[in-house]
Order: structure tokens, then C-alpha cells, then sequence
């Protein structure tokens, strides 16, 4: 659906997100949050809870 701006470094610069929008990801079984929106079910996650992208 979307990705976000990337990591907020302790320096104050963003790091480059690794994921790009509609990749397929693998993620830990714990990662992120549900949500649902107009019945469509979502998860947000952080970067670091992806395990790999799918080829």
C-alpha cells in the first residue's frame, strides 16, 4: 500500500528505506500491527521486522 520517509537516525537524517511500495515481504511472526480500513486488512510494521523481499 505505502512506504514510509525511513528510519529517523540519531543525527537527523533519514535512512533509505530497503522496501519499495507492493514489494512482498517476509516478516517475524510477531511483526507489527492489524488494522483494517474500508474492510481491507493491513499490517504496519517497521523495517527491521522484515526478515527478506520476496524476488
Amino acid at each position: 500500500m505505502a512506504v514510509g520517509n525511513g528510519r529517523l537516525l540519531d543525527d537527523g537524517t533519514r535512512s533509505e528505506m530497503q522496501v519499495k511500495k507492493n514489494d512482498e515481504v517476509v516478516f517475524t511472526s510477531y511483526a507489527g500491527t492489524e488494522i483494517k480500513v474500508d474492510g481491507e486488512e493491513y499490517m504496519i510494521m517497521d523495517e527491521s521486522d522484515i526478515l527478506g523481499i520476496m524476488g
